[in-house]
């Protein structure tokens, strides 16, 4: 995963959208999906979504956050349409962009949010886009990119709070379209991933085990690397499955930083819970700073690092790769690692690759106060829908493409 600043963002980047720039844009984004062996994309359902805007609906649209060029992917079906989407981005991407590109970024729609606060500005540009605007806004409410492309992760409750807070006062109808991305291989990624794993035994002092199968050597890769974490924490390596093992160091880990931050436990989302977190950390260095002396900022700042391994080590589902070890599962994993292990801020491309984006019957929301569902079932039905559509994606894909 890649690590990003936490803090207070600066300032606010409001979306700028503008038609032209986004169809000169199109050329940039397929040219970044080139230079990662992304050959096709195609849009199934595309129809609801031409039928919403047809009739003039607020669109919400909540894709999973698969891998990092996902939003490129998504863009093809605005391309399709002719018309952008506005996109709810981290500021920190802001953050670390150039001037252009912030520029760029804002002219095709997107703009900025501090997901670890109530940015109200952000939620009031999200409101205003679903009661008034034509154009769809698209939310990605797992928030990170956690490479388990079959399987959607607990989905934050901000994107379904914020389509029923527009639907309560609005001229028109607001609807959510569950939206899927997935991706699959068309070439064998495994002569890359063999490469990365054996760059990452070396990093490790191994001898690389060529005799053991991939997905062999991915999991004794995992597990050495889980030891070295449980040496430092513990003090030895544990014994038991890596769910469990990884588990146990992440609860350590919060549970000694919510009793330092004085944050009651709750046997949340975890998270929920990393979120909370850093919200403490951001506000103790904001109100402290001043007077704090070096002993305190490096607990903050080591405390702050200890909450990107508790993410780096919840993306890791422990029954993703053995239960169905599939190309795509394989490649995920090794991405992760080869971010994580080796320090790449972007995984390798590893062969040609085509990507869908599937888009479920619309979810219409009532108007006016008296709304039958809270945000948290309405995250759950959409968390069921989106995992429903990628699993019917997955049962029609058919591998055998005719791919120039």
């Amino acid at each position: 995963m890649n690590n990003q600043p936490y803090d207070i963002p600066t300032r606010h980047w409001p979306p700028r959208l503008s038609y032209p720039w986004f169809s000169w844009g199109k050329l940039w984004r397929r040219r970044a999906l080139r230079r990662q062996s992304i050959v096709r994309v195609d849009a199934i359902g595309l129809e609801h979504l031409q039928r919403a805007l047809l009739a003039g609906q607020g669109i919400l649209l909540t894709p999973n956050h698969s891998f990092h060029w996902d939003s490129y992917c998504l863009l093809e079906a605005a391309d399709r349409l002719n018309c952008p989407f506005y996109i709810m981005t981290a500021w920190q991407v802001f953050q670390q962009s150039r001037w252009f590109e912030r520029t760029f970024m804002q002219r095709c729609g997107c703009f900025s949010v501090d997901r670890e606060s109530n940015d109200l500005t952000a939620i009031k540009t999200a409101v205003d886009i679903l009661q008034h605007r034509r154009e769809p806004l698209v939310i990605f409410p797992e928030g990170d990119v956690y490479h388990t492309n079959d399987r959607i992760t607990p989905l934050r409750d901000g994107a379904a709070a914020m389509a029923m807070l527009a639907a309560r006062k609005t001229q028109r109808t607001v609807v959510i379209i569950p939206t899927a991305i997935k991706r699959w291989f068309v070439d064998d990624p495994h002569p890359s991933m063999t490469k990365t794993v054996e760059k990452i035994e070396q990093r490790l002092y191994w001898r690389p085990e060529r005799s053991l199968p991939l997905d062999r050597r991915i999991l004794r890769v995992a597990e050495g690397l889980l030891s070295l974490i449980e040496l430092e924490r513990f003090g030895q390596p544990r014994t038991g499955s890596l769910t469990d093992r990884k588990t146990e160091v992440s609860h350590a880990i919060l549970e000694s930083a919510e009793q330092r931050y004085g944050i009651q436990v709750v046997q949340g989302k975890l998270p929920e819970r990393v979120k909370e977190v850093r919200r403490r950390i951001i506000q103790q260095r904001h109100e402290r700073a001043p007077l704090a002396d070096d002993v305190a900022r490096a607990q903050w700042a080591d405390d702050m690092e200890d909450m990107f391994l508790v993410t780096q080590l919840y993306s890791y589902p422990g029954d993703y790769l053995m239960a169905n070890p599939t190309w795509e599962r394989l490649a995920e994993t090794v991405d992760k690692l080869e971010e994580d292990a080796l320090g790449a801020p972007y995984p390798t491309p590893r062969g040609r690759s085509v990507v869908q984006v599937g888009f479920s019957d619309p979810i219409e929301l009532p108007s006016g106060k008296a709304q039958s569902l809270s945000a948290s079932e309405l995250t759950s039905t959409l968390h069921s829908r989106i995992q429903e559509l990628l699993h019917t994606m997955n049962q029609n894909f058919d591998r055998n493409l005719d791919i120039p």
